[in-house]
């Protein structure tokens, strides 16, 4: 059922998301095609904002501030688990690989290493304040539209 607070929290976390991901940008090493990596990852907030975060939204701030902080670590395990798996099939394609089990296990390296590279302090702060803000948002209008 569609309702105020899942389209707040579907539009605020894909704009966080989209943010994010540009901050993100510059960390990726040179050379590296980031063509639709921020609306890509926009999408993928978006639907956790509705998911997650709109279904928790209308009980208490507090209450709001944990949701965002669990709809801001489903983002981040979709996108990782996304575009890990994008470079392991562009990897596959180009015969990289000697099997599936092989591709997968490199996913898994793939997952850890995009994730040791995002999580510096200047991704960090910028996001913890950014789910701050959007679950406040999203909480505000939640009650105001019930």
């Amino acid at each position: 059922m569609p309702t105020g607070a899942k389209l707040i929290g579907a539009l605020a976390f894909a704009a966080l998301a989209y943010f994010i991901s540009d901050l993100i940008k510059p960390l990726l090493p040179e050379g590296t095609n980031v063509g639709s990596l921020s609306q890509v990852n926009a999408f993928v907030g978006a639907i956790m904002g509705w998911k997650v975060m709109g279904k928790g939204a209308g009980v208490t701030y507090r209450q709001s501030f944990g949701y965002g902080f669990t709809t801001m670590a489903a983002i981040i395990f979709w996108c990782l688990l996304v575009w890990s798996g994008h470079e392991m099939l562009k990897r596959s394609i180009r015969l990289y690989y000697d099997g599936p089990s092989e591709a997968l296990q490199e996913m898994a390296t793939l997952y850890v290493d995009y994730a040791k590279l995002a999580a510096v302090q200047e991704v960090i702060i910028p996001a913890a304040v950014g789910v701050i803000f959007v679950s406040w948002l999203t909480e505000y209008f939640a009650r105001r539209w019930t």
